[in-house]
């Protein structure tokens, strides 16, 4: 979850009467959707590879005639 995400709010529903996440995130501003979205994906990153994200560095030498 990202630093900035409200973590104090909670309420409580009867069983069937909750609304849906899709809801909830239709109804946040993009640029905190796009926050969480990455915040999941570094997460994923690090459970799935154990390594930072980012981009592999490759080089390749071609030898020219």
């Amino acid at each position: 979850m990202t630093d900035n995400m409200d973590k104090t709010k909670i309420r409580i529903y009867k069983v069937g009467q909750a609304p849906t996440d899709f809801a909830y995130w239709q109804s946040r501003p993009y640029i905190e959707r796009l926050a969480a979205l990455e915040s999941i994906r570094n997460d994923y990153i690090k459970w799935a590879y154990d390594s930072k994200p980012g981009f592999q560095r490759v080089h390749r030498i071609i030898k020219q005639a």
